[in-house]
């Protein structure tokens, strides 16, 4: 019997058994040599409808999804070149599509827009990284992604400080408040992250990660005001399945993940995940003898896949992390001469108390840290997603709860010296998210999205922050030649605890439309309305040191730390949107325009207030919410045979820019606050995907970003201008710190077929580089504080398999080459300025089995 006659003889038999009036779209799937390929997901293209073939590669749809009376299916698999199929209003064939084995470029579906569509047809700037893609770049979390996506910056001094940007918006630069919100949105399986410090955990069992740049206040849940990282795990499969991965590497890395998946009951279907990764330090104290800036990360997730019937899907997932590195230690890079008279600089104050850095040169990568870095953090949650297909449309409800605790303890002053003894800013925080949306066709011409968003925090102090000074405190502090401040024990021991509360609420409407004009010009019209309110409870208390009734001293003191207590309660609401043309001049050519308005919610301070007078600046408590305005003009082209070129340009500018200003003041933790009157971030970016052939592929991306205050009148003084007579400076027309103007990626991919161990795959050698052009590390430039450009080069060789046993050898920063991170001044700000140190030249070994 033939496999034609076989799939009518199989279809007549299913048919049957079901209800023989009961018409459906179905068929089978194969491989080119007529073997039934199972696990094939087949989509409805501009739906959200997709399924996937049975052990026997069986499919079906209900034809009552296709009233347009036209439709097309899109086949993909993985390891398999993707296939579409239209449909017809009358199609009750069976259908028997073959897949051929993947030799070219694949063609990359989304669901950012939830919906199923190819990425080239999406009239959005978006980067797919698929998840095989970031595991063998050794990408396992955002960090390390930004060297495939150079729109993209991230910048952590420690997991909580951490921002991160697209094109350079999103996150103040510096030191994290808690007090605004991000303006990258960062979700997991439709689950918000609001915390920054998600972005540092290990990826865990991820199909891809869709990096959207711009504006997306209309499509999710969160208004962002420069993109959002969509990141889609693996869902459970009702054919069982597994994924086991260990590699080991210098500086004693280990890492190991797997997954495992199958069927549980006939509609009940699970799947677990596990992640940990271990590597010694980077940085070796030579205090104690230890190295610091470890890796110590362990993760979970499960997920339950219930299908009580057809077209509904109930998803139950939790997760869990746990990481205890013993980091992220920083290093002197240097010191600059302040303003201050001789006796303030850095290098006279360590020669008074006879201290010696352990080294002038950061890249020796030695400290001598009296106060142990400790940045241990939990994090977890869990989730229902339900989705419920009705007609040509999806009803979507996303419920979740998270928490996140925080245990840090950081050398503040990065010496040897008892200076800062303790900075310790524990924190708990709980969050709860609800999203309702419905996305799909209202009619031939007309589909889209309408979605209602809720979101609560609660961030608390646990109990206290504390930030406690040493003996040495006092000679960094002394701001005259009075012989008080040498009284013994002044200033050892005395600090200043900070107890906090901040409760947020958010909620919006937003929708999308997709309006067909003709089959080449369509038009995007989004509306969104918005609510936050935000409440601060903000109160810290002085302790320790000398205990004295002497005015004289107790002045000297309070110059130090003082008592500071405030309670802010904001509202505020906004409209925003945006407006896109899209048209389409040949299969292969896709442009679009785009004009977006959109905003970020007003911020509170809460890291203390600076002082004037000796009083907390109280109007500082509160600063306005950012008004961004977006042009944006993009093409995406095939412009021949397995290639893809897509240029985007664009222009933002935004009215009342939150910015993070560092802070002469030791009691201003993590810095403070401050409205910069209007910034212009403006670029090109260029993105290529070739294969010359079956074996050799290249990708690139280039981006020009140029950012700079249009307007910023009173700005804070440099750190080489600490100690001038006015503390504030107008720096308009200087470049926005973070933002590098050339950044780019460039990789190859060469691959042979062949067969080891029995099993078929290919042999590969891939390479792939990162570069970024020198950026300002601070909120007013700085000659001091300027990170030199630099270039990485990663690769790896080994073999690969859709099934059965893979492995490659991978290095990084293979030329070894030495380059900072960030740069950032030190606490109380006496010239001296730490670095975070990118990672020296590392390498190691992947093995996987896949089953």
């Amino acid at each position: 019997m033939n496999f034609s006659i076989k799939i009518k003889f199989a279809a007549v038999l299913t048919l049957i058994s079901s209800n023989a009036f009961s018409q459906k779209i179905e068929g089978f799937v194969t491989n080119s040599k007529i073997i039934p390929l199972s696990g094939a997901q087949v989509s409805l293209t501009g739906t959200s409808f997709t399924t996937l073939t049975t052990e026997n590669g069986y499919f079906s749809f209900a034809t009552e999804l296709l009233e347009k009376n036209n439709g097309t299916l899109l086949i993909e698999k993985k390891g398999y070149q993707a296939q579409e199929t239209a449909l017809d209003d009358a199609s009750t064939e069976v259908l028997a599509i073959v897949l051929h084995e993947e030799q070219q470029l694949i063609e990359v579906v989304i669901s950012s827009r939830r919906r199923i569509e190819k990425i080239q047809n999406v009239p959005i700037p978006i980067t797919l990284i698929s998840g095989k893609q970031a595991e063998e770049a050794g990408a396992f979390n955002v960090n390390r992604l930004k060297e495939l996506v150079p729109s993209v910056q991230l910048y952590s001094s420690n997991p909580r400080n951490t921002s991160i940007n697209i094109r350079g918006l999103g996150s103040t630069f510096g030191l994290t408040n808690d007090g605004i919100d991000p303006g990258v949105g960062f979700y997991v399986d439709g689950v918000y992250f609001a915390r920054a410090a998600a972005t540092t955990l290990d990826f865990l069992d991820v199909d891809r990660i869709e990096v959207l740049r711009g504006p997306q206040g209309t499509l999710f849940g969160k208004n962002t005001t420069a993109g959002t990282f969509n990141v889609v795990t693996r869902k459970p499969s009702f054919k069982s399945r597994a994924n086991f991965e260990v590699s080991y590497g210098n500086y004693g890395f280990l890492q190991a993940k797997s997954s495992v998946t199958g069927a549980l009951t006939k509609t009940i279907a699970g799947r677990l995940s596990f992640s940990g990764t271990q590597r010694d330090g980077l940085i070796e104290n030579v205090k104690t003898g230890k190295a610091v800036n470890d890796l110590n990360n362990l993760g979970v997730r499960g997920q339950i896949l219930f299908t009580p019937k057809e077209n509904l899907e109930i998803i139950l997932s939790a997760d869990y992390t746990r990481q205890r590195p013993d980091g992220y230690a920083q290093i002197v890079a240097g010191f600059a001469p302040t303003q201050r008279p001789a006796y303030r600089q850095f290098n006279e104050i360590i020669t008074d108390l006879n201290y010696t850095l352990p080294s002038k040169n950061a890249f020796d990568r030695k400290i001598d840290h009296d106060t142990p870095w400790r940045s241990g953090q939990d994090l977890g949650g869990i989730a229902l997603n339900i989705e419920n297909k009705v007609g040509n449309a999806t009803l979507t409800a996303t419920t979740a709860w998270r928490f996140w605790n925080w245990d840090p303890s950081n050398d503040r002053d990065f010496t040897g010296l008892p200076v800062l003894q303790l900075s310790q800013a524990t924190s708990k925080h709980q969050q709860w998210t609800q999203e309702l949306r419905y996305a799909g066709e209202i009619n031939t011409k007309l589909s889209g999205i309408l979605g209602l968003f809720f979101i609560g925090q609660d961030l608390k102090t646990d109990p206290y922050h504390i930030e406690e000074s040493g003996a040495a405190q006092w000679r960094f502090s002394q701001n005259s030649t009075s012989l008080l401040w040498q009284t013994p024990g002044l200033l050892d021991g005395y600090g200043i605890k900070t107890k906090s509360t901040l409760n947020t609420f958010s909620s919006a409407i937003f929708g999308q439309l997709d309006w067909e004009i003709t089959s080449k010009l369509h038009i995007l019209p989004g509306l969104r309305y918005n609510y936050d309110a935000k409440k601060v409870d903000y109160s810290r208390a002085t302790y320790g040191g000398l205990q004295t009734n002497d005015p004289a001293l107790i002045a000297l003191k309070k110059s130090v730390y003082n008592d500071q207590a405030f309670t802010t309660d904001v509202e505020d609401t906004n409209f925003s949107g945006n407006l896109t043309l899209s048209y389409q001049f040949s299969e292969n050519i896709h442009t679009f325009a785009t004009f977006a308005k959109s905003y970020k919610p007003v911020g509170i301070n809460l890291g203390g207030l600076p002082t004037k007078n000796g009083l907390p600046i109280l109007e500082l408590a509160t600063i306005k919410p950012e008004e961004v305005t977006h042009y944006e003009i993009g093409i995406k082209s095939s412009p021949f045979e397995n290639a893809i070129i897509n240029l985007t340009a664009f222009n933002t500018e935004i009215t009342n820019y939150q910015t993070q200003i560092q802070s002469a003041e030791l009691g201003v933790n993590r810095g403070y606050l401050a409205n910069a009157e209007k910034v212009r971030v403006r670029g090109v970016e260029l993105e290529t995907n070739i294969a010359a052939n079956k074996s050799l592929k290249f990708n690139g991306a280039v981006s020009y970003n140029d950012g700079v205050y249009q307007s910023f009148k009173n700005a804070p003084l440099s750190i080489e201008e600490t100690g001038a007579s006015q503390p504030f400076k107008d720096i308009s027309g200087s470049s926005l710190p973070g933002i590098s103007k050339w950044s780019a990626t460039l990789g190859g991919d060469l691959s042979k077929e062949g067969t080891l161990f029995a099993n078929q795959g290919k042999l590969f050698l891939a390479l792939d580089s990162y570069y970024r052009s020198t950026f300002s590390s601070s909120a007013t430039p700085s000659k001091y504080l300027v990170v030199d450009g630099y270039a990485i080069i990663n690769g790896r060789i080994g073999f690969r398999t859709a099934e059965g046993l893979s492995f490659f050898i991978w290095g990084r920063n293979l030329l070894n080459k030495n380059y900072y991170e960030q740069l950032l001044p030190a606490a109380g700000n006496s010239g001296q300025y730490a670095a975070v140190l990118g990672d020296q030249r590392t390498y190691g070994l992947t093995v996987k089995y896949s089953l």
